[in-house]
């Protein structure tokens, strides 16, 4: 099997097949229009047909075509950022709203799954922070001991319990989150919309916004094929907005990742790696991650994008690490191969912290998922339809409102990132 990077690689081919939707066809009137099928658009647009309202989400291509198609799988718990960091940027009690409602999200992605019967290998088994070196440990442990604090299951691992989860590696211990878990995302992705479907909710593929405008009777979007007009909008392109909505995307860095997948390993080499399952991902600054699908694929990612020159530099990479991390993969050939590759983007705000936007009067959005979609995503969708529902008022929402970084620190930051992930793949093989 060979795969295009631009696609969604393994995800694509193991993901049962996406609901039929056609484009936006001449006008339409909704109560709530939800701009983008990802996880964020289709978890509001699910909890607002639940609710009764009449809900028509449009997609500039399909369902999952960003980040929701393109990730690692890794549902977490919390952010990239520590509980006591983001209780010191946003105070006790946005902070500590905040540190709950995302430790938590997990539990709702795994709740959704079980209800709708979304077929997607849900393994809701924990993930792995694996330490690598005295820095790493001292990062794991301060995560271990501010989530312990909290009443989070989290279990802090010696070298050598991390050595036997992991099953390789020569890292210095590693976090164990029991709220944690896998998935296969693009599936879920799939599964949410025909639960969104079945709920009442409409879907257009194909269909992006080349217009928007509020009106005194709410909003009126525009695409290639209809009008949509609804009292309501909740914009959910985050890194992927175009059009009306890229301000949203601009705001953000724009962090490539790609993911590479052996074929289905034998038996007895798949037993030896990640033997309970768990997803991994490791303290680097240009991390790795790793895990396994369900056929027994192993999946490794990192910074970085596919195409051009990148392709041999990060497959070569991949493979001098998966060599290291997991000598038992040298029985099979003299080097590890790859069946399918691909990559999308990642958006990072300043600090770290995902967005809430008020867009006029009644439209909204939240943006900057720092690498955390599925989970976040699944339950700050949820939270907007709330919020255009009533049930929660704007001002008990725990999230920072937009704060736009100087374009040219973003741009440099960016650059430096791009730079870094290829230099760091180029140059060295350490853990």
């Amino acid at each position: 099997m060979s795969i295009a990077p631009h696609s969604h690689g393994l995800w694509e081919v193991t993901a049962p097949p996406a609901p039929a939707l056609a484009p936006l066809s001449g006008a339409l009137r909704a109560d709530v229009a939800v701009v983008g099928a990802g996880y964020a658009g289709l978890s509001a647009a699910l909890r607002l047909a639940e609710a009764g309202a009449r809900v028509a989400v449009v997609e500039a291509e399909e369902v999952g075509f960003g980040g929701a198609g393109r990730n690692v799988g890794l549902v977490n718990a919390g952010l990239w950022v520590m509980p006591d960091v983001i209780r010191a940027n946003l105070g006790e009690a946005r902070g500590e709203a905040l540190i709950g409602f995302l430790g938590a999200a997990p539990q709702a992605v795994f709740d959704l799954v079980a209800r709708h019967g979304i077929a997607c290998e849900v393994a809701p088994v924990g993930t792995l922070h694996c330490a690598v070196g005295a820095a790493g440990r001292a990062e794991i442990e301060a995560r271990a001991a501010q989530w312990q604090a909290r009443g989070a299951p989290v279990r802090l691992l010696g070298a050598d319990e991390a050595r036997t989860m992991v099953g390789g590696g020569d890292f210095s211990g590693a976090l164990l989150d029991l709220r944690a878990g896998t998935i296969q995302p693009l599936a879920y992705a799939r599964g949410l919309a025909r639960a969104a479907l079945h709920a009442g909710a409409q879907i257009f593929a194909s269909s992006p916004v080349v217009g928007a405008a509020e009106t005194p009777a709410g909003w009126r979007l525009v695409t290639p094929g209809g009008i949509l007009e609804a009292d309501h909008l909740i914009a959910a392109t985050d890194a992927y907005g175009t059009g009306p909505f890229a301000p949203l995307r601009r705001e953000q860095v724009h962090l490539p990742y790609f993911n590479l997948a052996t074929a289905p390993l034998p038996q007895a080499v798949r037993d030896t790696i990640l033997p309970g399952r768990q997803g991994a991902w490791d303290t680097q600054t240009i991390l790795t991650s790793f895990r396994m699908d369900a056929a027994g694929r192993l999946v490794f990612g990192s910074v970085g994008a596919l195409d051009r020159a990148g392709g041999a530099i990060h497959r070569a990479y991949a493979r001098r690490v998966l060599a290291r991390l997991y000598p038992q993969l040298g029985q099979l050939a003299p080097e590890v191969t790859f069946e399918a590759g691909w990559h999308g983007m990642i958006g990072m705000t300043a600090d770290a912290l995902p967005r809430f936007h008020r867009l006029g009067r009644s439209g909204v959005a939240v943006a900057g998922y720092n690498g955390r979609g599925i989970a976040p995503g699944t339950v700050f969708g949820a939270l907007l339809a709330d919020l255009v529902l009533g049930r929660v008022r704007e001002a008990d929402l725990p999230l920072p409102p937009s704060a736009v970084e100087p374009a040219r620190w973003r741009l440099v930051r960016e650059a430096l990132y791009a730079a870094g992930s290829g230099l760091a793949h180029l140059i060295t093989a350490r853990f």
